[in-house]
């Protein structure tokens, strides 16, 4: 009886031991439960995963965002899921896990099922037990396709056949340029080296009613005159000894388009005098010639030099200047509207990407703050070597201060005391220039061809700035490479 009576006990005792672990069972399916409700009505994605990097929870808004099933997702490593650039070099959930540190919005790209680039913004945290060991990690992520078509937008909105620029004084020139598509007037485009001078020509050009012609250039500043006036003009067979046979000048092969004369102001009163000829009566000889030739071209002309300056002093001819200087566009300097310093940098951010394959998200802020500190005596050409390099140094995500150039981040140990500013530990423009150009030379290998053609010069024009900033160069350099 006794003995009947204990089994009982333990009997009922096992049924209420039984009864209670189902009770804590069906409460943490109930708290799981509600988890799971409260993770699906969130518009973050965010998934989790254990020791294994093995995605263990994938709530509805990370269905909708990757095109991913809960059901394919879950058991699956992550990286088999978001298929990034990061997640072999630099994953942001393993530095989390590895490291204890959370990450916050970072921006990066995923492709989705459909094979679709989709960006988003992701932040990360460490998954811990109750005793504190880690145990995994989760990670939320965020669409930015909305903002990214925003931007785009926006993007659009402030370029104008190829240059970039959301700066008042820039639009109004977008204006004149628009309002010069109907004129053949010849056109002036003054400003710094750097500045865009070029693609302004090409958007004056590409906005006229002679955009089915070409568009010729040439760089009056690269040439002695006896080339330049054998390349404007052209010559015939026998006109000197290797004269074999007729050669067009870029005159005569501008008919019916453009003829774009950049560095203007390099050349002699003798070359102004034929040009003036070429502005006023579209006729000019070429070289051996013995009758004129007629010519149908407009002329946009580009100088980096005060010309008006140069007429007061008598190196320029008042009558080829004013025949020249019918519409007069200047560009403002990289230093005068730093507003464009992001937009231009992201610009090139995405340029380097596709030409190089690789996925640089952007900047970070320290990195952004020393770009809008610098003057740029190089302009917006100093701005893209400067994205190039960090592009070459940084392998993924964001550059960061450490990937720019040293000449940025500290003082010119190169610039002579007479390019010191007044201020102390600061650099006039001209130290600039001359730290920009030494540090361009040693990053070629001190040979002013490879220089130069990186810089976006021609060899001559670098040759002039290395003699008129003093730049001293190896006695071993390259410049025969």
């Amino acid at each position: 009886m006794q003995r009947t009576l204990v089994v009982r006990e333990a009997c009922e005792a096992q049924q209420g031991t039984a009864h209670n672990n189902m009770t804590v069972q069906a409460m943490r399916n109930d708290r799981e439960n509600q988890t799971q409700i409260i993770l699906d009505s969130i518009e973050d994605g965010v998934f989790t995963v254990d020791s294994e990097w093995k995605i263990t929870s994938f709530n509805r808004a990370a269905e909708k965002i990757t095109g991913i099933p809960k059901e394919e997702a879950l058991g699956k490593k992550c990286r088999e899921v978001f298929r990034t650039s990061i997640c072999d070099t630099s994953c942001s959930l393993r530095h989390t896990v590895e490291t204890g540190q959370s990450v916050v919005n970072q921006p990066i790209f995923i492709e989705n099922a459909e094979g679709r680039r989709v960006p988003i913004s992701i932040s990360t945290a460490l998954l811990k037990n109750k005793k504190g060991q880690a145990v995994g990690g989760v990670e939320t992520f965020r669409d930015l396709s909305l903002v990214e078509n925003l931007r785009k937008e926006l993007y659009n909105r402030q370029s104008f056949h190829d240059i970039i620029s959301k700066n008042k004084e820039m639009h109004r020139l977008f204006h004149i340029v628009e309002q010069l598509s109907d004129s053949d007037a010849t056109v002036i485009i003054s400003g710094e080296s750097g500045t865009g001078k070029e693609l302004f020509a090409k958007a004056i050009h590409s906005m006229s009613s002679r955009k089915d012609g070409p568009l010729i250039t040439i760089n009056c500043g690269a040439l002695p005159d006896n080339l330049l006036e054998s390349e404007l003009f052209g010559y015939k067979a026998g006109a000197f000894t290797d004269a074999k046979k007729d050669k067009p000048g870029r005159i005569t092969l501008a008919h019916g388009g453009t003829l774009f004369l950049d560095e203007i102001g390099d050349i002699s009163p003798a070359m102004q005098v034929r040009l003036l000829r070429v502005l006023q009566e579209k006729v000019f000889e070429p070289l051996g010639g013995t009758k004129s030739e007629k010519v149908d071209v407009r002329i946009i002309v580009a100088t980096n030099k005060d010309l008006e300056k140069l007429v007061r002093e008598g190196a320029f001819r008042t009558d080829f200047y004013y025949r020249i200087n019918v519409v007069n566009l200047y560009l403002p300097p990289l230093r005068e509207r730093k507003e464009d310093i992001p937009l231009l940098a992201e610009h090139f951010i995405g340029k380097f990407n596709r030409r190089k394959g690789k996925d640089i998200q952007g900047f970070q802020p320290e990195a952004l703050a020393v770009l809008m500190s610098h003057d740029y005596p190089g302009n917006i050409r100093e701005l893209e070597n400067i994205i190039e390099y960090a592009m070459v140094v940084c392998r993924n995500g964001l550059i960061d201060r450490k990937h720019l150039p040293d000449y940025l981040l500290q003082g010119s140990g190169r610039a002579d005391p007479k390019d010191l500013s007044s201020e102390p530990g600061t650099i006039s423009m001209k130290g600039q220039e001359k730290e920009f150009i030494y540090s361009a030379l040693a990053e070629n290998n001190w040979s002013r061809k490879r220089t130069a053609a990186r810089l976006g010069i021609h060899p001559a024009t670098l040759w002039r700035k290395i003699k008129r900033l003093n730049i001293e160069l190896p006695r071993q350099d390259g410049r025969s490479k």
